[in-house]
């Protein structure tokens, strides 16, 4: 089944959403009115939604901290796989705490239709990432197994107990233990090359800091984001030498690296890595100039789901961050009365499993194409749980 969110351009099926989101009182964006004809496909919305609104949400019955946090995502105040679903769950913990179940009702069944707005609300903010579908899909079904006969003060002490084991055990653990596997491939002299800002590789370098490894790194980052910039002042913050260059010049620096790490923000069934747009441009040129690269990624992004290009699935960023360039005065300003003039912010790209000498989990170090095993592995776990 092909998910409502890469069929933006079928009309039967806008209609269908807006009419589960009007059933569900949640208010729905606004869609960009000019759009590139091969992401057609995909939802593309008008940056309207700021603090400042809050008019639309107060009436609709959403929870405050939902509300808050759709905005943060949707004013890109909160960026990240790992801290946007940490942020989810810490905003659950409080819907379950102020949750009380309605007389002659069961708190599984009744929470769980009262969080679904909740998930469309935020949906509309900003699409969810693989790592916060599993985090709902995890959520979801601790819900609907909750004994009927728990009081609602048990049930709900068991249900926030759970969301603190999921982020101990899939994102604070697997990070260190990512981290021990990590260390173990930098040696001193290194010269380690890294793209935009990830706090996987950053809690990595870290460590090997710390273990007294003589490194440098490069940072290398591209627009309209800039995320780097924010990489390097916390590694240069630590103590750790660092050199910070653009996208452009990862070609020229690339001969100085001799490792390169990269952040993930899904692995995909077919072994390719899910990533920021340019993750895959530097993979390229480190594979062009045998320098192994290296993804880092927590078994909890993987994801059952195959693809292999940045077209059929992706997400389309605000295309007004692309006018913005740092201190010039910019000169795309007025773009949008140039008919003939379309801008394209793409937020993800898809590198191939040739392009990837590792995937380093917390259960070891395995090639991109073990991605089933680990997922078949899992669900056998679960299971017999």
């Amino acid at each position: 089944r092909v998910s409502d969110n890469v069929k933006a351009d079928l009309p039967d099926t806008q209609k269908r959403v807006a009419k589960k989101l009007e059933k569900q009182q949640v208010p729905q964006r606004t869609s960009v009115q000019r759009r590139i004809k091969l992401f057609n496909h995909l939802q593309q919305y008008q940056r309207e939604i700021t603090f400042t609104q809050l008019n639309r949400f107060t009436s609709c019955g959403i929870h405050p901290a939902i509300i808050k946090l759709g905005l943060q995502y949707a004013e890109g105040l909160i960026v990240g796989s790992n801290a946007r679903c940490v942020a989810l769950l810490a905003a659950f913990k409080k819907v379950i705490s102020d949750y009380s179940t309605p007389p002659q009702k069961e708190l599984g069944r009744d929470l769980d239709s009262k969080i679904k707005p909740y998930i469309s609300f935020l949906t509309q903010c900003r699409p969810l990432s693989v790592s916060m579908g599993n985090a709902i899909k995890y959520l979801k079904w601790n819900i609907t197994h909750t004994p009927r006969d728990m009081s609602d003060t048990k049930a709900k002490q068991m249900l926030n107990e759970c969301i603190d084991t999921f982020i101990h055990e899939r994102i604070t653990v697997p990070a260190s233990a990512i981290s021990g596997y990590a260390c173990k491939k930098i040696a001193d002299g290194d010269v380690i090359m890294v793209y935009a800002c990830s706090s996987l590789i950053r809690h990595v370098l870290k460590d090997a800091y710390i273990q007294g490894k003589k490194f440098r790194v490069i940072v290398v980052d591209g627009r309209p984001k800039l995320e780097g910039k924010e990489m390097l002042r916390r590694l240069i913050k630590i103590g750790i030498k660092c050199t910070y260059v653009l996208i452009n010049a990862a070609s020229y620096v690339m001969q100085e690296a001799t490792k390169v790490f990269l952040g993930s923000h899904a692995l995909l069934a077919n072994g390719c890595v899910m990533s920021r747009v340019g993750s895959s441009m530097i993979a390229l040129i480190a594979k062009a100039y045998n320098v192994p690269t290296l993804v880092c990624c927590e078994t909890y992004k993987f994801c059952e789901r195959v693809q292999t290009d940045s077209f059929v699935f992706n997400e389309l960023g605000d295309p007004n961050d692309l006018v913005k360039i740092g201190n010039k005065p910019p000169c795309l300003t007025d773009w949008k009365e140039y008919n003939s003039l379309t801008l394209l912010n793409l937020v993800y790209d898809v590198t191939p499993p040739e392009l990837i000498t590792a995937v380093i989990t917390e259960f070891d170090i395995i090639p991109s194409t073990s991605v089933p095993v680990v997922l078949r592995v899992k669900h056998a776990e679960t299971s017999e749980s």
